[in-house]
């Protein structure tokens, strides 16, 4: 079929396309590579996260880092080898650090590179798909619905080209272009076809910096991360005075020589920071992006992970989630005595028209092929706002028709006979187009007023194998599903009826405009069909409104804009560009059976974050107050380094990396620092408090020589005691591994006071029977505080 050349005006309100102009052949193999020379390419830099230097710089200049580095180099002047192990600690940590980014960095950028989309460019008259950096000004780029608009141009060729310019300008409604008009890069298009030549490439482009900055390795708000950044702010603001005074008493005191005064200064500062935890939520993280990575999942912002676990509402549009892409016509019904030949031509002829026929048009040409005896003369693509099609063509006989091609239940007027019809298919699971002849010109606004319905396609949708089982899952996880899809109510309704998912069905045309009453219609419906594009925008919107956390899944063009309003966006990899480039998660394999992986990935991070975030901050506490009790009581600091990088390690650091990568399937909630701290205070407060008695304790019950080192190891015994009956509370609900873990802790501490070597090393020694046992019995008393206090914090700071 071959398209003639016929100007029309567009009306911006109701647009109809221009037909095809006259193909140009783009640039030549020599002016590309001429351009090329110029350094005239599209050299916006790739995804790409931070660079390695960045991530080391990240990772080693933090501000815990240096008061840490600082204290271990003094340690490393003063004191024995053994009270510098909290340096080599750190050393360890931010390794670690460094190595968990860089994989997850080389995980998203390989990943970035199977799910990016290559444009179209037409170079020496030959159409070629090129990788985004090989663009060159000047080149010919050819675009279609769905198709994101990469570099700056001009537009060339337009063919009902309408373009929506929302993520750039915020105007909802699309602009119809013409040959002459600018296209701006971050646009797409949503109806039509067309090229346009590149007038703008790499940083000159318009959006190049928002797409740069929208598609890094971003570090955007988190609660997690942002409630970490809190604790540490009070924590610092905490821990300056009282290192102060902690410093000027011990100087005082000096009663064991200047520098044992200062390694236990050292000892009582470097517990106060709580440094592991930032280390250990960038990791979780960062592991969480390398296990959903390997699930082909690319998470486009590492917050996206925390973001989907929090979600208590999920949107699903149907085409593409809960349903394939594809589709088979299952029955031709002709109406009104309509010959069955003549439809089987138009609708060949209309699926020859449009040159980038969506998924219900691609079954439509694979029924009816074209004929070759009709000439299309206009054609008006497929817009999800207008939902229909249609095109006028010269038959060969000398007639001339319009066609149209789209939901009946648009097309035909209330009350036709032929919606009774469609209601019967449509509550069958089974999608309905309607084939009209329009008795008005293609280019009048009103053409589908009047149509004369010829017949009814009937197509059958093909239903994702997964959906049935994910959309199980949110079910019994308590997020509610939302399907929210352009197609009939009815239709939709019977494929949510299919996969299990009960509930009413609401045709979205009756929905309220007002964002109150809305909210109020979603919550009660499950299912809503004939939504337009800027009505799933209003339906995020409303749903935010009423505190639900959304999630909006999507493949079309039509979902760009729900996708971007949407708390969490996730798009298809087989989606159109825009919906990728505005989601931040990207399901590469096409497969919906993934959401339950990531929000399962995102549950776990955070659940663990939040339950080892206690362990870091107890530790916080109980160093701040014990230094406070030491300055009031004018004492020696009970503690070297050493003693507390042994009871940080075992209670602590090791303990909270397996917690922290544990399975918790828990629904992640809110209050983050609310939560931690509910607990951490009183924690640390019964530790503080037990250990500094049974020291008190202790410097009444030693004297003479080596009565500090049998002081400090009746003070470590309760203190570590103590912090594992507050890791034992947090391992629970036990398993088999958590007790092993616990246990694994309790016998490493127990094999340092039994073996001489390590006794030395660690300078812990129990001296007599009175005093260890009275430790172990102060310690079992603040156990039984600790479980009384953890039970009233429940009651009276519920989560």
């Amino acid at each position: 079929m071959t398209h003639i050349d016929a100007g029309a005006e567009l009306d911006p309100v109701h647009p109809v396309p221009i037909p095809v102009s006259r193909r140009a052949d783009g640039l030549s193999a020599a002016e590309v590579a001429e351009r090329v020379a110029r350094g005239e390419v599209n050299d916006v830099p790739v995804r790409s996260s931070r660079s390695l230097t960045e991530i080391v710089r990240a990772n080693v200049f933090t501000r815990f880092n240096a008061i840490i580095g600082a204290l271990w180099l003094i340690m490393l002047v003063v004191a024995p080898f053994q009270d510098s192990l909290f340096g080599y600690v750190i050393i360890a940590n931010t390794g670690i650090g460094i190595i968990q980014e860089w994989r997850a960095k080389k995980t998203l950028d390989s990943l970035a590179v199977i799910g990016e989309v290559k444009p179209t460019v037409r170079r020496d008259g030959v159409a070629a798909e090129v990788s985004t950096s090989e663009i060159v000004l000047g080149d010919l780029i050819e675009i279609g619905p769905g198709d994101k608009i990469v570099v700056d141009g001009s537009c060339a060729e337009a063919d009902g080209l309408e373009i929506d310019e929302s993520l750039l300008t915020g105007e909802a409604d699309p602009v119809v272009k013409h040959p002459g008009d600018e296209v701006m890069s971050g646009s797409f298009v949503v109806a039509g076809g067309g090229a346009f030549t590149a007038t703008k490439v790499g940083r000159e482009a318009y959006a190049a910096q928002l797409a740069e900055e929208a598609s890094r390795f971003t570090l955007v708000h988190s609660e997690l991360r942002s409630g970490i950044s809190t604790i540490l702010k009070y924590v610092t603001w905490m821990m300056i005075p009282t290192a102060i005074g902690l410093v000027i008493s011990q100087l005082v005191v000096k009663q064991h020589g200047f520098k044992d005064s200062v390694a236990r200064t050292v000892g009582g500062i470097v517990p106060m920071v709580p440094e592991g935890l930032v280390l250990l939520t960038s990791v979780a993280f960062a592991i969480g992006v390398i296990r959903l990575g390997r699930k082909q999942c690319l998470v486009q912002e590492l917050p996206a992970i925390e973001g989907l676990a929090r979600i208590d509402t999920v949107c699903l549009d149907k085409t593409g989630t809960l349903t394939e892409g594809g589709m088979d016509v299952t029955e031709l019904r002709t109406l009104q005595d309509a010959e069955e030949a003549y439809a089987r031509k138009a609708l060949g002829a209309l699926g020859e028209s449009d040159p980038r026929p969506n998924a219900s048009l691609q079954a439509v040409i694979a029924a009816y092929p074209d004929s070759e005896e009709w000439r299309c003369t206009e054609s008006l693509p497929f817009s999800s706002a207008r939902k229909y099609s249609g095109a006028s063509f010269s038959e060969g006989n000398g007639e001339s028709s319009t066609w149209l091609l789209g939901a009946p239940d648009v097309l035909l007027p209330d009350g036709d006979p032929a919606l009774d019809e469609t209601e019967r298919l449509n509550e069958a699971g089974l999608r309905v187009l309607l084939l009209a002849r329009a008795t008005k010109e293609l280019d009048d606004p009103q053409v589908a007023a009047g149509a004369r319905p010829t017949a009814l396609v009937v197509l059958e949708q093909r239903l994702r194998p997964d959906a049935a089982d994910t959309l199980r899952y949110f079910s019994e996880q308590d997020v509610k599903a939302k399907v929210i899809s352009g197609d009939n109510a009815v239709s939709v309704g019977a494929v949510a009826g299919k996969l299990g998912l009960t509930g009413s069905v609401v045709d979205a045309r009756r929905l309220p405009d007002e964002k109150e009453e809305m909210a109020k219609s979603l919550e009660k419906g499950t299912v809503f069909g004939r939504v337009t594009p800027q009505q799933k925008r209003d339906m995020v919107g409303a749903l935010q409104s009423r505190g639900h956390t959304v999630a909006m899944t999507g493949d079309g063009v039509n979902d760009v804009l729900a996708l971007k309003d949407a708390d969490i966006g996730v798009s298809m990899g087989s989606g159109s560009e825009a919906t990728r480039a505005v989601a931040q998660i990207v399901l590469l394999n096409n497969s919906f059976s993934t959401l339950p992986s990531v929000v399962g990935e995102g549950r776990r991070v955070i659940g663990n974050i939040t339950r080892v975030a206690t362990l870091f901050l107890v530790k916080t506490v109980y160093s701040v107050l014990l230094a406070v009790l030491v300055v009031c009581w004018q004492v020696e600091y009970p503690f070297l380094p050493r003693h507390l990088t042994l009871l940080s390690t075992l209670t602590i650091g090791v303990p909270a990396f397996f917690l922290a990568l544990a399975p918790n399937k828990e629904r992640a909630r809110p209050n983050f620092v609310r939560r931690v701290m509910r607990y951490s205070i009183p924690g640390g407060t019964v530790a503080a408090v037990a250990t500094f008695i049974t020291y008190l304790l202790a410097r009444h019950h030693y004297t003479g020589e080596g009565a500090l080192d049998a002081e400090t190891s009746a003070a470590t015994l309760t203190l570590f005691l103590i912090s594992m009956w507050v890791l034992a509370i947090i391992a629970r609900p036990y398993t088999w591994w958590r007790i092993c873990l616990v246990a694994a802790m309790g016998g490493a501490f127990l094999l340092v006071l039994m073996v001489p070597g390590l006794q030395h090393f660690f300078a812990l020694k129990l001296v007599g029977a009175t005093m260890p046992w009275l430790a172990v019995g102060i310690s079992v008393v603040a156990a039984a505080a600790l479980e009384f206090l953890w039970k009233w914090v429940d009651r009276r700071f519920p989560a």
